[in-house]
């Protein structure tokens, strides 16, 4: 049974079972004594018996997901929240995804921070249904709070753009995702029986903003959180790398990221040039009309090419790397990054060793660069995910993950 099999039936599955037992309660007014919270819905419960159904298909195909089976032992309630969080120094509403497990506790929490996505109706709180939320939802049995952001652009804030990529926004909107949730469980609103213990995960754009979110907690260390562990999988971590990278390849397969990129960037006001000094027509009109919340990447990659050559102009393709009038897209770039810190937290690196979206080599250089200044190889740790590729490693990624975190939990 291949991955998508396994998602399908878990969610063939659920959907029956939240069609006939389980009632929507509808919005909730929370604590007046909240700061970030501002209202939460109940939307259903997994069953113990829904949890032992979805992972024994999960334990079928990845036998490595035995433990998760064997810890997940409780049944859990999902929720959908608003909270208010800021955006260029404006307060703005936000919302997410929470499950909840159901016990006496105490649970950490987890922070799941997911990947690219362009389709309004894909955001967590939106399709709380969907396959990868289905799998998360499942993972909270074994014991965890866990928090699963929007993002601006998506859920209540999808009138606005999607700051896609951006370093500053995207964590402030995580940090209060997570002061949110805490507010959610806490005594005055679900009483549910927490610690202050914090493990961070996420894939692809999700890797980069969780090895961002940690780095923001150990140089900004907050009284609310002790953060345990954070697993990044495949993430862009240095962007002028990969654009460097791209440039360097005849084809690219997924043109849609660039484009996503460049388009935030410039509503930002990060890029001072114009999408066509950067990008050749017909791409350059089309991209800030393209990035509308209904098209999927695979719609955005049909109305792009793959041919680098034929995607960007030659003056770009020429001069990226030191012509003056590219300045503003290397600062972005760089802004946006990450660069190696003498890391406090444990950290797993994980990616696919044939990933031709974001390059294996982004991973290898971050743990290359925390080693030479001095981190320990117990404090960080890079391992390759089965298949390889960028789509085949997001499961296994998942469920290393997890393995790891309950290890340490």
């Amino acid at each position: 049974m291949n991955r998508n099999v396994f998602l399908h039936c878990i969610a063939l599955v659920l959907s029956v079972l939240i069609l006939s037992s389980c009632e929507k309660l509808g919005e909730k007014k929370p604590s007046s004594n909240n700061v970030y919270l501002k209202g939460y819905e109940y939307i259903r419960n997994i069953s113990e018996l829904e949890v032992e159904y979805n992972l024994n298909i999960l334990t079928n195909l990845y036998p490595d997901a035995a433990t998760i089976k064997e810890k997940a032992t409780l049944g859990v309630n999902i929720y959908t929240i608003t909270y208010q969080t800021s955006f260029q120094g404006k307060e703005i509403m936000a919302s997410g995804l929470v499950s909840v497990p159901i016990g006496d506790g105490p649970f950490p929490f987890m922070s799941f921070q997911n990947g690219t996505n362009t389709l309004h109706d894909k955001a967590p709180s939106k399709d709380p249904n969907g396959e990868l939320f289905l799998a998360l939802e499942t993972i909270a049995s074994t014991g965890f709070v866990i928090a699963i952001p929007d993002y601006l652009g998506f859920g209540v804030s999808d009138t606005m753009f999607h700051p896609y990529l951006d370093k500053e926004s995207t964590v402030q909107t995580v940090m209060d995702m997570l002061n949110a949730t805490k507010e959610l469980v806490n005594r005055d609103n679900l009483d549910v029986n927490t610690s202050d213990n914090l493990y961070i995960s996420g894939y692809s754009m999700g890797g980069w903003a969780t090895l961002q979110l940690q780095k923001k907690l150990e140089t900004e260390p907050s009284p609310d959180f002790n953060l345990k562990a954070s697993a990044c999988g495949a993430g862009p971590y240095n962007l002028l790398f990969i654009n460097r990278y791209i440039l360097d390849q005849s084809t690219y397969p997924m043109p849609y990221f660039i484009g996503y990129m460049l388009d935030s960037y410039k509503q930002l006001g990060y890029i001072t040039n114009s999408l066509s000094e950067i990008l050749n027509e017909p791409y350059a009109s089309l991209i800030p009309s393209l990035f509308n919340g209904v098209n999927d990447g695979a719609a955005i990659n049909s109305q792009l090419t793959t041919n680098v050559s034929g995607l960007f102009t030659e003056e770009y393709q020429d001069g990226f790397n030191s012509a003056p009038a590219y300045s503003s897209v290397r600062s972005a770039l760089v802004n946006n990054s990450i660069d190696a810190w003498d890391i406090a937290t444990p950290l797993m690196l994980f990616h696919g060793g044939e990933d031709t979206f974001v390059p294996y080599q982004v991973s290898r250089n971050m743990y290359d660069d925390m080693i030479e200044l001095g981190v320990s190889t117990d404090k960080v740790q890079l391992a390759g995910l089965p298949g390889g590729g960028h789509q085949e490693g997001i499961l296994p990624f998942g469920i290393a993950s997890v393995l790891w975190f309950i290890d340490i939990k």
